[in-house]
C-alpha cells in the first residue's frame, strides 16, 4: 500500500526558512501532478503549491515569491521550499499525488510554527 511520508516541519522564527519534503513508498503510477496544501483549524484545506510531471508550477497568492515548489521524479518526492516565514503561514501542510480518475493520494500532514 502506498503512503506519503511528510517530514521537515518544526518551529522557525519569523524570517527564516524550512524545506518541507515529501516521498511515496511503494509503487505509484498515474501521477500527473505533486503538490502541498494547508489547513488552519476551522478553515478550509487550502493549495500552497504544485508541480505537474511537465514541471509546470502553479502557487497560491500568498506564497509567491517566498515559496518553490520542485520534484524528483525518480525518487517519487515533492519539496517545499518555504523562505521569509510569516507567522500567517504556521499550520498543518499536507502533500497530494494526484492521480488520473482515482482519489488521490495525501500525506498524514506536518506541523509548521513561525513564531519568535
Amino acid at each position: 500500500q502506498v503512503q506519503l511520508v511528510e517530514s521537515g516541519g518544526g518551529l522557525v522564527q519569523p524570517g527564516g526558512s524550512l524545506r518541507l519534503s515529501c516521498a511515496a513508498s511503494g509503487s505509484i503510477f498515474n501521477i500527473y501532478a505533486m503538490g502541498w496544501y494547508r489547513q488552519a483549524p476551522g478553515k478550509q484545506r487550502e493549495l500552497v503549491a504544485a508541480i505537474t510531471n511537465g514541471g509546470s508550477t502553479n502557487y497560491a497568492d500568498s506564497v509567491k515569491g517566498r515559496f518553490t515548489i520542485s520534484r524528483d521524479n525518480a525518487k517519487n518526492t515533492v519539496y517545499l521550499q518555504m523562505n521569509s516565514l510569516k507567522p500567517e503561514d504556521t499550520t498543518v501542510y499536507y502533500c497530494n499525488f494526484g492521480r488520473v480518475g482515482v482519489p488521490p493520494f495525501w500525506g498524514q500532514g506536518t506541523q509548521v510554527t513561525v513564531s519568535s
